[in-house]
């Protein structure tokens, strides 16, 4: 009988947790240049299993697995241009669930899901919209354009 590899035993794995999402955007976001990182200021980054109800609702998701992160706030280039007294900080939040179900439906690793759904939405929080993110990531010359 063929002895199975053991050597990566997922047996005895579980799937990543809330808290191992939250160390891999924080390990996602220490590898960004600093001047791109002193850019963000207080910009919070929370992770949650799956969209609220509301945001569900809002942006007239067909699942809860449709969305794999979510910027809330102003972008910067709106804060210029709006009295913001009285907001709060903006926010993205990575969402667990999905990204997991997308990590399994893909030949990526998981942390280059998280950090790949976590640069896009900062760049929502820069006032950059998913058309001017994709036209970045598929520049000849982006620097988020897998070379491998």
């Amino acid at each position: 009988m063929a002895r199975i590899d053991q050597s990566d035993d997922w047996r005895e794995k579980h799937a990543p947790t809330i808290s191992t999402f939250e160390s891999l955007a924080i390990e996602a976001f220490g590898t960004l240049p600093k001047e791109f990182r002193d850019l963000t200021g207080n910009l919070i980054i929370e992770v949650a299993d799956f969209p609220t109800d509301d945001v569900f609702e809002d942006m007239a998701l067909e699942t809860p697995f449709d969305l794999l992160g979510l910027f809330e706030g102003q972008g910067l280039s709106e804060r210029f241009t709006m009295d913001t007294a009285g907001t709060l900080p903006n926010k993205i939040i990575l969402y667990r669930r999905p990204i997991l179900d997308y990590w399994a439906e893909n030949d990526e690793t998981l942390g280059d899901i998280v950090t790949h759904v976590l640069i896009h939405e900062i760049g929502h929080h820069f006032g950059l919209s998913d058309d001017d993110m994709e036209r970045i990531e598929e520049a000849d010359d982006s620097p988020l354009r897998d070379r491998s």
